[in-house]
């Protein structure tokens, strides 16, 4: 794909014309991530506080005893959405599901270790030690181009 790009002090906002034979994949995904809006925000709360939190700084997004909660380098916060409302709101090239319970950020994972029969172990930057349910090792394999 080639990209080319013109300054022109006349245009007061972006214009983008795209040049093409025929509208592939690739395309598809060119003009979805142009239309995008702004992320949708996701709040937890921590000490009696709610706390605006950035999808960079997520680690990973959990649910354990009927609660959702968020894990961030500044710590562990409680959110008051669904796993799947959770799941809607974070970007879907930078997050993705690994079980039933449990979404990971692929930016903040150290390694993953394929040596486990029919499962996958994921070890986070903060140490934290995961795995993929049987049911997702296909989809994180796809994902790892594996």
């Amino acid at each position: 794909m080639q990209v080319e790009i013109k300054i022109d002090g006349s245009y007061t906002e972006p214009h983008i014309v795209i040049m093409t034979a025929s509208v592939t994949e690739d395309i598809r995904n060119l003009l979805e991530n142009l239309s995008e809006e702004a992320s949708p925000v996701i709040s937890g709360s921590k000490d009696g506080k709610i706390e605006v939190l950035e999808q960079t700084d997520l680690i990973r997004i959990y649910a354990n005893a009927g609660k959702v909660f968020a894990v961030t380098g500044k710590g562990e916060y409680v959110l008051r959405l669904r796993l799947y409302e959770a799941e809607e709101r974070l970007d879907a090239r930078q997050f993705v599901r690994i079980s039933n319970s449990e979404i990971i950020n692929l930016k903040k994972v150290d390694h993953f270790d394929l040596n486990f029969v029919g499962t996958i172990c994921v070890k986070l930057s903060n140490g934290t030690v995961t795995y993929v349910s049987r049911r997702y090792v296909s989809k994180i394999k796809k994902v790892l181009g594996i």
